[in-house]
């Protein structure tokens, strides 16, 4: 059976997990995890990471590994402009000054289990002049 098809398991458990994922790897980059699931009514930030430099705000997308879209696929100009609006929204509350980076992490999971094959981390994957 799997992961994706059990009644037990809701599609925001398996964006959990791949968010914990995607800390995991951003820690072992010895980033520092700000914030997750930052919400407000018009968007979420899924990870806000820290890695000296920059602030990283992290859109997840988690599949299974045999998927016939990628991740990227969903992230287009209407989930681009939230991801930025909700982004500035978190600098201001937080009084934050910062140059900022927008990447995209996909996960790939087995289908019958809970770990992921492979995750493929794009840096810089939008910039908010493009679409802002």
């Amino acid at each position: 059976m799997s992961i994706f098809s059990n009644k037990n398991i809701t599609t925001r458990a398996i964006g959990d997990l791949g968010e914990k994922h995607v800390e995991k790897l951003l820690k072992k980059r010895g980033c520092k995890i700000c914030a997750r699931n930052y919400r407000k009514p018009y968007g979420e930030l899924d990870i806000v990471a820290d890695d000296g430099e920059l602030l990283l705000f992290v859109e997840v997308k988690t599949r299974h590994a045999n998927s016939l879209t990628m991740g990227t696929d969903a992230v287009d100009k209407r989930k681009i402009r939230r991801i930025i609006k909700t982004a500035s929204a978190y600098l201001l509350e937080y009084k934050l000054d910062r140059y900022c980076r927008f990447d995209v992490a996909e996960v790939y999971f087995d289908s019958k289990k809970l770990k992921p094959v492979k995750i493929n981390y794009i840096e810089n994957a939008f910039e908010a002049g493009e679409y802002y």
